[in-house]
């Protein structure tokens, strides 16, 4: 017999980002207006809400204001309106200004906000605690439970307290086991448990792509600021056939959040998105923001970047996917939280009918049905040629045949281009490529990676079983390293991976406390030899205001 609690709700929510949020809170606005009382739990791995959020961001208030059409008077913190946008394309010394009415609408942000999307998920949060939802932060949802019929029924979280060596320490507490009539995932991209089940479903026709987003947090002088200044840039540093731009977004306070993007379908095995961040903050058109004033956090997170056409079967039996889970971000407008919020709502729709007429463990198939008759699908379906164009042409061509596709088509072209590969099928061996050297940071501009997963505030359980799993110790050395080079050396922001010397051999030494969840590895290791499940939960970064 279990050892494990077991609790009883009618819907269970995985993750606390702006898809869980707002699955919960809806549910429980639905309930309310339909005098029903249904039980409803978010569990986040994080330390607390927003603790492992990280975005831009530039947010469009469209889903919360659907959620909450008085969000501004209930003081929800978008206080910072886009002031001007301004989109480049880079050379190594110089930048060329696309004119306003050159830019594609997806690129324009009036009436949109510059926001830290982490201190949003923390009000949202206490909109739902306000509204009967229970959260539980520091728990991370490990397993799915099922029913014998196969069906989803809840999730249990990871024990707490067992070491290294597998056995149980002093610390020991065993996992809770939540069940439910509905489980919703909302973990975010390449979402541990929302992979587990793509597979075990067959969710997934179309392969997902990712990008892996890079993003420093800084205080500048105030004579630097423009408050609501949004700058996109593409071209250098990277090279014209690998997907990429970067952002920079003046907040309120004098604060600047600054990222690079960085496509995962990448070829060479050389290249490093942490160096290539760090060099762009050295162009000339960048760097005078950022000089005289101090970075006070760093963090990165891989992004879904595949559009409509990559979004899996949003419904299992017992439950659905919701936000980047799914892959709802709209890569185009660089934006997802707007689409995490929406499909949230759309889950919650359909999760409070079923639980109202008494249904529980099917499929919630009126979900995927709003969703093709909503506006988030319009937009997706408007901007679903962004990244194969980019893909097949390169950044020039990519961007004048998607430039066409949008001023000219309006979204509207006769034809969906595809996804022809997933991440890891893309890096070429090291025979192909020169290496790339980079420049040694300056630590007051640029800086190395340890110190910057200093700023992230990372942490984990050192006595714990690892969280990244080799599944064939022997590829490491014999393909990653021989073949190409040992990319996940330099595909991890955090410095978890190091190619070390043991009497002369090669071995791949991990250091598991550096992981900032970023999931990078789980996506682009050629061989697919790395899986990330989660750690005890509380564990990896805690981010302030990402």
């Amino acid at each position: 017999m279990s050892e494990r609690e077991a609790m009883e709700y009618d819907v269970v929510v995985v993750g606390a980002g702006p898809a869980g949020l707002a699955t919960a809170i809806h549910l429980k606005q639905l309930s309310a207006k339909h005098g029903k009382d249904f039980s409803v739990c978010i569990v986040e791995k994080g330390s607390e809400v927003g603790a492992h959020i990280l975005s831009g961001a530039v947010i469009d208030p469209r889903g919360l204001g659907e959620l909450f059409p008085d969000w501004k008077s209930q003081g929800a913190p978008l206080n910072q309106p886009v002031s001007e946008d301004r989109f480049m394309f880079l050379s190594q010394a110089g930048s060329l200004r696309v004119p306003d009415w050159l830019l594609p609408g997806c690129f324009k942000n009036h009436g949109n906000y510059v926001a830290s999307l982490g201190n949003v998920c923390r009000w949202l949060a206490t909109q739902a605690e306000a509204a009967g939802v229970e959260i539980y932060p520091g728990f991370a949802a490990a397993e799915v439970l099922f029913t014998d019929d196969g069906r989803v029924r809840g999730v249990a979280t990871g024990d707490m307290g067992i070491g290294k060596d597998g056995e149980k320490t002093g610390r020991y507490q065993p996992g809770i086991e939540l069940h439910a009539k509905y489980t919703i995932l909302a973990e975010g991209c390449r979402g541990n448990l929302g992979k587990m089940l793509e597979s075990r479903y067959k969710l997934r026709g179309t392969p997902q792509v990712h990008g892996i987003g890079l993003k420093e947090l800084w205080e500048i002088r105030p004579d630097k600021h423009v408050p609501g200044l949004v700058v996109h840039t593409a071209g250098w540093p990277l090279p014209a056939d690998t997907y990429g731009g970067s952002f920079l977004y003046h907040l309120e306070n004098n604060q600047v959040s600054v990222g690079l993007v960085v496509g995962l379908d990448y070829r060479n095995p050389y290249l490093n998105p942490f160096e290539e961040f760090q060099r762009y903050k050295t162009h000339p058109a960048i760097r005078g923001f950022l000089e005289g004033g101090r970075r006070i956090a760093y963090g990165a997170r891989a992004i879904a970047a595949g559009g409509l056409q990559s979004l899996p079967k949003l419904t299992f039996p017992g439950g659905a996917l919701v936000g980047d889970d799914a892959g709802f971000l709209n890569a185009a407008r660089i934006k997802g939280s707007h689409a995490a919020i929406k499909s949230g709502m759309l889950a919650a729709q359909a999760a409070h009918d079923a639980l109202a007429a008494g249904r529980s463990g099917d499929e919630l198939s009126s979900y995927p049905d709003a969703f093709r008759a909503s506006w988030l699908h319009e937009e997706l379906h408007r901007t679903r040629n962004f990244k194969p164009w980019l893909k097949k042409g390169g950044l020039w061509l990519g961007s004048l045949m998607f430039g066409i596709d949008q001023v000219l088509l309006r979204g509207r072209a006769p034809w969906t281009l595809g996804h022809a590969s997933a991440d890891h099928e893309t890096l070429e061996p090291r025979t192909a490529h020169q290496p790339i050297e980079y420049p040694k940071p300056d630590g007051v501009l640029t800086f190395d990676r340890l110190s910057s997963v200093f700023v992230s505030n990372t942490n984990h359980e050192e006595d714990q079983p690892p969280h990244l799993r080799i599944l064939d110790p022997a590829v490491p050395a014999a393909i990653n390293l021989a073949v190409y080079a040992g990319p996940e050396t330099r595909y991890c922001p955090a410095g978890v991976y190091e190619f070390v010397s043991e009497g002369g051999t090669p071995r791949l030494q991990i250091n598991a406390q550096n992981c900032v969840h970023c999931k990078t590895c789980d996506i682009k290791d050629p061989k697919q030899n790395i899986q990330w499940v989660v750690p005890e939960g509380g564990g990896g970064p805690n981010y302030p205001n990402m």
